[in-house]
């Protein structure tokens, strides 16, 4: 499992924005956004580049810690 730090998240319409951004990427799977810690955690089913999670986590709005 993969966690993550996102900054810029202060609803849960951020939590479904970063989601949704998150479930898109081609080998991720097992999402789960936490408003309150301010992270993301996630499944690799095969290798993900983080460049693409960051960028992906970028147009949605957000920023990685």
């Amino acid at each position: 499992m993969q966690t993550i730090k996102i900054k810029g998240m202060s609803c849960n319409h951020c939590v479904m924005a970063a989601t949704k951004a998150l479930k898109e990427i081609d080998g991720i799977s097992n999402v789960k956004v936490d408003l309150q810690k301010a992270e993301a955690t996630f499944d690799e089913v095969k290798p993900v580049d983080m460049e693409i999670v960051k960028e992906r986590i970028r147009k949605a709005g957000y920023d990685i810690a």
